[in-house]
């Protein structure tokens, strides 16, 4: 058998594994030795297995992961949701759908410190949701938004959709956080602009609330956001600087959070060990698909596939753009049935090469991809942040809330194109950066 057929093969049996209900870390790194052991030998597969694990999980700048995750958990016990969405509604509660635009702005300022799209709406959800059922907002738009704004955690930096990006590319994980900054804020307006238009057109989804709320209560509000602020500004403005690397950021966010939450005396040992333990454990996950990937690299490498691709797709007599949107179709089909870092590790190894070969700034596609994983936390059948939401919204229908993200998809794709358009969206920061 010829190593290209063999190739088409393992990939195969990586989705029937899959299909089977095997862990994709699991499916990838047992077609990967069994791949390497075939185009070579299984002397040579066995040791590169045990080397692949051992240097992912002891790579100094992978301890981002674990940091940043901790980051989200000290933030949440520190009380931080709640005042971001108390002055976020005392801002906005006025505009059409204002209780649901402000879970929207909570969501994207939880994100600037959570790094986690379902520790987001998880969070958002228990102190959105409430609310908005006191206010009689229709089922549909109250768990929509707070779905849909629980995907801003993938894509605000500190996100970890950039920092497994950055691992299996091996480009800067500094300027893939800073360049998901602009198109975080545009998706956060366009979902903003989804829910106004919504209510618009069926103004019983959100019902007006005529509770008024003076200019001296709105600005006294703003005292309670200084945190989350002063955070996101020193974290990714010392990277941005070039003051600190990605991994010192994390380290100094998580202290400055953790010494806030002693301060406010709201972190008790419950959640202080529920925080790490929730770092500990996405941290392995992670860090075991990257290894996963990387044993499913080396057997695509020997294999030959990828470089064939990439030539290929290369010599096509058509736009890389559409190449380009080839590749959006798939990761729309993908993030149907796969969750956002396994559609990312089960896919790079095939897909970085074409990008390369085609011409396109890889920190650029970073941010389409991660665009387009986020998609797929709220595609139906398999949207993470959907089934995070209905543990929450109790007595809420899951097709309820899979008809209220639908809209929210439009505002992904319509991002998408911008940034397909106006590549300085996502590259004007990156390229002004020190480092």
């Amino acid at each position: 058998m010829d190593p290209v057929t063999a190739g088409i093969i393992g990939t195969a049996c990586v989705f029937l594994l899959l299909f089977l209900g095997m862990h994709i870390a699991y499916a990838l790194m047992f077609v990967g030795f069994a791949g390497v052991a075939y185009l070579s030998s299984f002397e040579a597969a066995l040791p590169m297995v045990s080397r692949t694990v051992y240097e992912v999980s002891s790579y100094f700048p992978y301890t981002v992961i674990p940091l940043f995750i901790v980051m989200g958990g000290f933030a949440g016990s520190s009380g931080m949701t709640k005042d971001l969405y108390n002055t976020f509604d005392k801002w906005l509660r006025r505009m059409p759908g204002g209780l649901a635009v402000a879970t929207i702005g909570a969501c994207a300022g939880f994100a600037a410190v959570s790094g986690s799209s379902v520790a987001t709406a998880a969070t958002m959800g228990t102190v959105a949701l409430p609310e908005m059922e006191r206010y009689k907002y229709h089922p549909r738009l109250a768990t929509g938004s707070i779905a849909a704004g629980g995907t801003l955690g993938f894509l605000i930096p500190p996100s970890i959709g950039f920092i497994v990006y950055g691992m299996l590319t091996e480009q800067s994980i500094g300027k893939l956080l800073v360049a998901g900054i602009i198109p975080g804020l545009l998706l956060a307006l366009a979902y903003v602009g989804i829910v106004v238009l919504m209510v618009k057109m069926n103004p019983e989804l959100a019902p007006a609330n005529p509770e008024s709320v003076s200019w001296r209560v709105k600005f006294a509000s703003l005292l309670k956001v200084w945190e989350p602020l002063a955070v996101f500004l020193l974290v990714m403005g010392g990277i941005y600087g070039g003051f600190f690397t990605p991994t010192e950021a994390g380290a100094i966010g998580a202290t400055m959070l953790l010494l806030i939450a002693l301060f406010k005396r709201k972190l008790t040992w419950k959640n202080l060990i529920e925080a790490l333990q929730e770092s500990v454990r996405i941290s392995v996950m992670v860090l075991f698909l990257v290894a996963g990937a990387n044993v499913f690299s080396y057997f695509l490498a020997l294999s030959t596939i990828p470089m064939q691709v990439a030539e290929w797709a290369g010599s096509l007599a058509v736009s890389p753009y559409v190449i380009h949107t080839v590749i959006i179709v798939m990761y729309m089909f993908l993030g149907c049935f796969l969750d956002a870092i396994s559609m990312m590790v089960l896919t790079m190894p095939v897909i970085y090469p074409v990008i390369l070969a085609l011409g396109f700034n890889p920190i650029w596609f970073g941010v389409i991809a991660v665009l387009m994983m986020e998609a797929g936390l709220i595609t139906p059948p398999m949207g993470l942040n959907i089934f995070t939401v209905a543990g929450v919204a109790k007595g809420v229908p899951v097709e309820t809330i899979f008809r209220g993200v639908a809209p929210f998809l439009l505002a992904i794709f319509a991002v998408v194109a911008l940034v397909t358009v106006f590549p300085d969206l996502a590259l004007f920061l990156p390229d002004m950066m020190t480092r």
